[in-house]
């Protein structure tokens, strides 16, 4: 499919990707608009978009580098905008390396290292959501601040209801595979 690209070709498209990736992100937090817990567990059906970003990524980058692409523009974009808090950086550095290193044990060309990394991968929303949990009483203030009247007070059952988020990253995880399967059968 790709065989006969060239470097700055495949650097193009890599970059589409991320925007594309980036663009799944935004809308992952305008999601919150809706109600705080569309915000807060939107992670768990995101990777129905992002399984096929992730497989189109992969057919671009046959070794080393998918997830760090990919969340590494992320990253980068979140830490020049000041929205990069600690348990946003720890957590996407730690799932870009799971997901990195599943993919070199179940080698980088094979269907099985594709499908695997990307469940870690898959969860890299929820770093960004992580600090509902991680510092409740500034993401209330800022809910203040930035959303509309009472929005905090929708916020607060959300961030209480810890079996609901349990269950909602457990979930992740079928999601994920279900996903990367789907994804794999439409872009065959």
């Amino acid at each position: 499919m790709d065989k006969k690209l060239t470097n700055t070709q495949k650097a193009f498209k890599v970059l589409l990707m991320a925007v594309a990736y980036l663009a799944m992100f935004v809308m992952g937090a305008a999601s919150g608009a809706i109600h705080p817990a569309c915000y807060a567990y939107i992670g768990a059906l995101l990777p129905f978009i992002s399984a096929f970003i992730y497989l189109r990524t992969a057919t671009l980058i046959r070794g080393f580098g998918v997830a760090t692409a990919l969340n590494g523009f992320i990253f980068v974009l979140f830490l020049i905008a000041g929205e990069a808090d600690m348990p946003f950086i720890i957590g996407m550095i730690g799932l870009t390396a799971i997901a990195e290193l599943i993919r070199f044990l179940c080698k980088y060309d094979s269907r099985k290292g594709i499908r695997w990394s990307f469940v870690p991968f898959a969860f890299s929303f929820f770093t960004y959501t992580l600090h509902w949990w991680t510092d409740t009483e500034g993401s209330l203030a800022a809910a203040v601040e930035e959303m509309p009247a009472g929005y905090d007070q929708l916020m607060i059952p959300v961030i209480d209801n810890i079996p609901m988020l349990v269950v909602v990253l457990l979930l992740t995880i079928p999601v994920a595979l279900l996903a990367m399967r789907i994804a794999e059968r439409v872009c065959r």
